[in-house]
């Protein structure tokens, strides 16, 4: 009989035609290995919604075969649903030192226990018939790595997120040899990262933006505040060592701040003496001009520290005098609300430079040159464009067309979708269940909750009590309609009074119809309603019957 062939199926559950919640799966037999583990966050048509992670039905009905997560970086979209994962999965994961410091604090701040295993570039581990080879790169966060997986197929080469600085303030570029090892050896499919693939020639080194911080502290003659992402290590030490040269104390605002800058000093990633580091209590005892204060708050986020700098609701009220640095670009999405961060700082008298004005930000995402260099050193025989919304995924595949890789070896994919490789080629093969999970404190929410959120948000609401007596179905009260953000109840009596009208001969019906029929009653009193108001108003508020049984109290026997 022959024997079946054991194909490699590479299926992304997230990050695919998006930002964020990055994951993908590599299944070859009996088992699975997964790569990062991120989430999203939530877009303005979420109300309620905290955060969102991948859907990982295909990997709950695979978990016999789960062998461990391996985590290329510590940014949000590639840790954050590692603790909701290991609430399902007992696997280990694996990642570089900071990241692993991350993962652990995230694990620990929502009570769920793992088994964590730190890294460093250079090292291989072995997850079933996977051997993982982890390789340095450089990104906007310490320890990022690329991973170079060897398959009982071949290699599958995966960037994570970079950009080739051969400059960069930890002395260590990216091992550009180690990626073209493997390309001399043959490299059967490359997964790379498509974020900047539209941004034509090379990022800068984030050496280059240095220049600009001396410019503006030699010129502040007040407090600096400097905003930028709590993960960007680079950049924070950046800003202090510039401070320090300029004879200023530093304060780390924001309790993400703080604690990403504690596992930094402590890893050795940063180095500021503790005797220029100060509390935000403690800056009273300073002159405005030797204070620089380094905060959460680049993308406007309402929680922020410079959002409620901004708005006088924090120990650190912005004024006249303060220069503020928004050391960051908008991500697509938050361009309004970091526009109303920075009108406001004005408003409070600041003088504020932002991407727009000066060169205050450099990307972490390879832009074009670099993504043809990828190509060029791997040589991959087939093509997965990763990490992108899909103009950036087909602009990518477009990219490696032109770089010599034939069209039918380039697969730009949808979350879910799964290619399998076996010795004769590579094609699409089906989908596996994927999509979005939304969470809501500590718990998944159902879309039927979130539609109800958006009405209730967008319509409003009415509530409509119906009091009968238990016994009898007779109405022993006046029915009650109530409005939450439909209508101002005090001047819309005529309006209430004819949908009470309307729907009389419904509430009727509990004295006639049998209990068991009460919901059949409730669902017409609410398409009842909901028309009369479309009608009226032409809205259509969300629409809730509530049926109230007592007893009927007779005056003569009372």
């Amino acid at each position: 009989m022959r024997k079946k062939e054991n194909k490699l199926k590479l299926i992304p559950l997230g990050g695919m035609g998006e930002i964020g919640k990055n994951m993908t799966l590599l299944e070859y037999g009996e088992d699975i290995m997964v790569i990062d583990c991120g989430l999203a966050f939530p877009d303005d048509d979420m109300p309620g919604i905290d955060v969102v992670i991948p859907d990982m039905t295909y990997l709950e009905e695979n978990r016999e075969k789960l062998r461990g997560f391996v985590i290329t970086h510590g940014h949000e979209d590639h840790i954050g649903a590692v603790p909701y994962a290991l609430q399902k999965f007992d696997a280990p994961v694996y990642g570089t030192d900071l990241t692993v410091a991350l993962i652990e604090h995230k694990l620990q701040e929502m009570h769920v226990t793992g088994t964590l295993n730190t890294v460093k570039p250079g090292d291989t581990v072995e997850l079933g018939c996977f051997k993982v080879e982890f390789i340095k790169t450089s990104h906007s966060i310490p320890g990022a790595v690329a991973l170079a997986i060897t398959t009982p197929l071949g290699v599958i080469l995966h960037t994570g997120d970079f950009k080739i600085d051969l400059t960069p303030l930890d002395g260590q570029p990216i091992d550009i040899n180690r990626l073209a090892y493997y390309g001399s050896k043959g490299v059967l499919c490359l997964l790379s990262d498509s974020t900047n693939v539209e941004r034509a020639g090379y990022t800068q080194s984030e050496r280059e933006i240095g220049k600009t911080f001396e410019h503006y502290f030699d010129l502040a003659k007040g407090r600096i505040i400097v905003a930028s992402f709590a993960s960007n290590v680079y950049r924070l030490q950046q800003v202090a060592d510039v401070a320090i040269e300029h004879d200023r104390v530093i304060c780390f605002a924001g309790k993400s701040m703080e604690q990403i800058v504690a596992y930094a000093q402590n890893l050795g990633y940063m180095h500021i003496p503790q005797d220029r580091i100060v509390k935000v209590d403690d800056l009273g005892k300073f002159h405005d001009d030797k204070v620089c204060i380094i905060t959460t708050g680049s993308q406007g986020e309402p929680m922020s520290g410079l959002y409620r700098m901004a708005n006088a609701s924090h120990k650190i009220n912005i004024g006249f005098g303060d220069t503020v640095i928004i050391s960051a670009s908008a991500i697509p999405g938050n361009e309004v609300g970091v526009g109303r961060v920075i009108d406001g700082l004005f408003e409070k008298g600041a003088y504020v430079v932002y991407d727009r004005m000066a060169d205050v930000h450099v990307s972490g995402h390879a832009c074009r040159e670099e993504l043809k260099l990828m190509l060029h050193i791997t040589k991959p025989k087939y093509f997965v464009p990763a990490h992108g919304e899909f103009r950036h995924l087909m602009t990518h595949g477009r990219l490696a067309l032109d770089m010599g890789i034939p069209e039918e070896n380039i697969f730009v994919l949808n979350n879910g979708d799964a290619v399998t490789f076996t010795k004769k080629g590579a094609a699409k093969a089906g989908e596996v269940p994927s999509g979005a999970v939304m969470v809501d404190g500590s718990k998944s929410i159902e879309d039927a909750v979130i539609r109800d959120r958006r009405e209730l948000s967008s319509q409003g609401l009415v509530v409509a009590v119906i009091s009968v007596d238990k016994e009898t179905g007779r109405e022993i009260a006046p029915v009650e309609l109530i409005s939450r953000g439909f209508v101002y109840m005090k001047e819309s009596d005529e309006l209430m009074g004819e949908a009470a009208e309307i729907i009389a001969p419904e509430v009727k019906r509990f004295e006639t119809e049998n209990k068991a029929n009460y919901g059949d009653i409730k669902a017409a009193v609410k398409s009842k309603l909901k028309s009369f108001f479309k009608s009226r108003t032409k809205r259509t508020p969300l629409i809730i019957p509530i049926v109230i049984e007592g007893e009927t109290y007779d005056r003569d026997l009372g």
